[in-house]
Order: structure tokens, then C-alpha cells, then sequence
């Protein structure tokens, strides 16, 4: 199966449908006045639905078991025919569009099982996804802003050639993922001077999003967020906390990390630990829903 375990969480909600033609009248009447001999159509192929929908992963390799939270069924009945559509709903990282459309499949299947002793023309067609709510598609990754990106190496070691930087790399790397671009990269040992000086030329140069990696954790040397804190006009707490409950889900050593993010004037900072795994795990914790808050900033959504 694919690796999903960078993903967050959302709410996921999946609607597909599925269409039952029948090659009678009295099939029609059958169903609805329940004289079908196999019994119930309706009540039998909404239950076998709502199974389908939980075992879809028992069924469809690639798919992941899911903590399904919510299975509507409902019927639309025309001239000839039963629109069958399947909403499913779950909070976890990946979606419920399979999900759906099983529930919708295995439904139709099981009138089509119980229809075929009366009617020999039942014809199964058009199972397709509706629509699908959730993950990165509803929370920014379709709508990137066109911003200046800086990275921040803090790192004694890293500025004195004595080690490789490889977190600012994930963390460009991943930048780059997203469609921006890296307009400065740098690399400067753990000082609050040096820090401070080089967020006070990147915010006169109008940069709009400062990534910083390294110095967020509780040795001697670690001062970033001493260094931008003073700095800061506007903290916000909820990035931070997400970054930690994020991390924290990976190993308990996350409460450890002091990662620090908000804005000094219209430009976002954000402090993130030094290790990569840290580093990578930040970035996929808040982006790219992060990117947001430049809509907010242009006064593209005054309601957030």
C-alpha cells in the first residue's frame, strides 16, 4: 500500500452512485410494494451497501482500512430504474472515494442478485464519484500563492563546514513540492545576532515566508526561538501546536522541540527543529494548508 503516514487528518466525505435498470414494470412494482421473492430488495442491498462500504479494503488491494464514521444510503426511483448514491464520511488521512463507490457497486450487485430470478434485462451502469471533500485538494494545495520563500540554516556546525546540511534541503525540497520557489538560501551559526540580522534584511527585502531550521530544542547552543520571538508582532500558537501534535503522533521526543511560528510585519517565520526527520515532519504537519493565511493577508478571505 501506498505511505500515508505523513498525511494529516481530516474530515473525508466521498459521494458515488450507481444506476439499476430493470426491463419491467412489475419489476419496478415489485420492489417498491415488496414481493420480490428473494425479499426486500431495498432494506437487503442497503445493508450489503453499508458492509461493502466498511470491507472495501478487504476487497480492494491498495486500499487502507478505514475508521468509516458515517454510511448514507439513499434511493432516487424513476420510470425505470433506481438511482442508488452512497455518502461516506471519515476523519483520517486518506480518502473514502473507493469507499464509496464499493458501497454503491455492491449495492446495485445485490439488486441485480436478487431482480435476476423475475427479470432477465437488470442492467447495472453508470457507477461513478459524484464528488469528494478533504485532504490537500480542499486546503490549498490547488491554489498556491505566488510568494518569496527564503530558508534559514541555524547551525554551528553546518556554518563551519564541519557538517551536511540536510534538513534545509528536505525543507527546500519539499517548498518546491508545493509549486514556490526558494529565493534565498542561508546558512548561519546558532548566534541571536546573526539570526536576527539576517530576519530583519529578508523582511526589508520583502520576503514573504521565512523557514528557519535548526536551534528549537533545549541544549546550551539552542536559541532560535529567543532569537525571533522578540521579533515577532503576531505568535500564533495554533501552528505551533500542530507542529508538536503532529510530531508527537512519531516519536514522544516532540514535546522536546520549541518550534515557534508567526509574522513580523506581512512576513510569516517559522522556526522548525533541526534534525530532519524533524524538519520534514514539520513541513508536512502544516503545509500546505498554512499557505491560508496569505489569502487572509490579501484580504482574500475576510470570513477566516
Amino acid at each position: 500500500m501506498v505511505d500515508i503516514t505523513h498525511k494529516i487528518i481530516t474530515q473525508r466525505t466521498a459521494t458515488a452512485q450507481a444506476v439499476v435498470k430493470v426491463g419491467a414494470k412489475a419489476t419496478m412494482e415489485a420492489i417498491l410494494n415488496k414481493t420480490v421473492p428473494k425479499g426486500d430488495v431495498l432494506e437487503v442491498a442497503r445493508t450489503a451497501g453499508l458492509f461493502a462500504v466498511k470491507n472495501t479494503s478487504n476487497s480492494i488491494p491498495d486500499c487502507h482500512p478505514m475508521p468509516i464514521e458515517f454510511t448514507g444510503i439513499e434511493y432516487e426511483f424513476l420510470e425505470d430504474s433506481i438511482l442508488i448514491k452512497v455518502t461516506v464520511k471519515a476523519i483520517y488521512r486518506t480518502g473514502v472515494e473507493v469507499e464509496a463507490m464499493h458501497g454503491a457497486s455492491i449495492v446495485a450487485l445485490t439488486m441485480y442478485d436478487m431482480l435476476k430470478p423475475i427479470d432477465k434485462q437488470v442492467e447495472i451502469s453508470s457507477i461513478k464519484l459524484l464528488h469528494k471533500k478533504g485532504g490537500k485538494s480542499d486546503f490549498g494545495k490547488n491554489d498556491v500563492p505566488d510568494l518569496a520563500v527564503s530558508v534559514i540554516v541555524c547551525s554551528d556546525s553546518v556554518s563551519s563546514g564541519k557538517k551536511e546540511d540536510r534538513a534545509g534541503k528536505v525543507i527546500s525540497d519539499k517548498v518546491k513540492n508545493l509549486g514556490l520557489k526558494v529565493s534565498r538560501y542561508t546558512v548561519i551559526p546558532d548566534e541571536i545576532l546573526d539570526i536576527q540580522s539576517t530576519i530583519n534584511e529578508l523582511c526589508e527585502s520583502k520576503i514573504d515566508l521565512i523557514i528557519m531550521t535548526g536551534g528549537t530544542g533545549l541544549s546550551n547552543r539552542d536559541i532560535t526561538p529567543e532569537a525571533v520571538i522578540p521579533m515577532l508582532d503576531r505568535r500564533i500558537p495554533g501552528i505551533e501546536e500542530a507542529i508538536r501534535a503532529y510530531g508527537q503522533d512519531r516519536t514522544p521526543y516532540a514535546m522536546l522541540s520549541r518550534s515557534v511560528v508567526g509574522f513580523k510585519g506581512n512576513t510569516l517565520i517559522m522556526a522548525l527543529p533541526g534534525s530532519t526527520a524533524g524538519a520534514s515532519e514539520s513541513m508536512d504537519a502544516v503545509f500546505p494548508s498554512i499557505l491560508h493565511l496569505f489569502k487572509i493577508l490579501n484580504g482574500f478571505n475576510h470570513g477566516a
